[in-house]
């Protein structure tokens, strides 16, 4: 799941609950269904909190361009 793609994983998650909403699916499918969608939802969630910690340390350098901030050991802290 990790190597999927946010747009990738997004998209199967998708797809996933349309075929679940549709009522066709027997149980055991149903189930593991549901186990994959509960992995891609994790890690689209993953994606997301990462593009957060990135966004939240961007910042402007003295010549006016983008720059990544050092994430700090203490930010990490925070979200355990």
């Amino acid at each position: 799941m990790e190597s999927l793609g946010f747009e990738v994983a997004l998209k199967r998650l998708e797809s996933i609950v349309e075929s679940m909403e549709e009522g066709d699916l027997p149980l055991d499918q149903l189930l593991a269904k549901y186990e994959e969608g509960t992995r891609l939802v994790q890690a689209c969630q993953t994606r997301l909190d990462e593009a957060d910690v990135k966004i939240k340390k961007l910042e402007t350098s003295t010549s006016g361009e983008p720059v990544l901030k050092a994430l700090e050991a203490d930010d990490n802290e925070e979200d355990e």
